[in-house]
């Protein structure tokens, strides 16, 4: 069965980076886009970056610049390379894909299980 398994996430000062991965497992025919999605607590989980196939890119405003998404096709990973880290950073971070399994050929959406990210100020 496809799945998706994040890591990455832990505590760090504001100003600080870290670098989420995400890989797919599983048989896996082929794999479409790719992104980041994160939840604050009382807010509603919101796009930070996605990444095509082809390897084009899209950011929320709100980490343009300062993130960068990226991607591994050969091992079916996603990145997200988080720089100058800001307290509103904090959030679980979810690995989001379309992923089309080999017993099938379709795509499905999948989610991982999302990952920490603490930032203290």
């Amino acid at each position: 069965q496809v799945q998706l398994v994040e890591s990455g996430g832990g505590l760090v000062q504001a100003g600080g980076s870290l670098r989420l991965s995400c890989a797919a497992s599983g048989s896996i025919f082929s794999v479409n886009d790719m992104g980041w999605y994160r939840q604050a607590p009382g807010k509603q989980r919101e796009l930070v970056a996605i990444i095509a196939a082809g390897g084009s890119t899209r950011y929320a405003d709100s980490v343009k610049g300062r993130f960068t998404i990226s991607r591994d096709n050969a091992k079916n990973a996603v990145y997200l390379q988080m720089r100058s880290l800001k307290p509103e950073d904090a959030a679980r971070y979810y690995c989001n894909a379309d992923v089309a399994p080999y017993s099938s050929r379709l795509y499905f959406n999948y989610w991982g299980q999302g990952t920490q990210v603490t930032v203290s100020s």
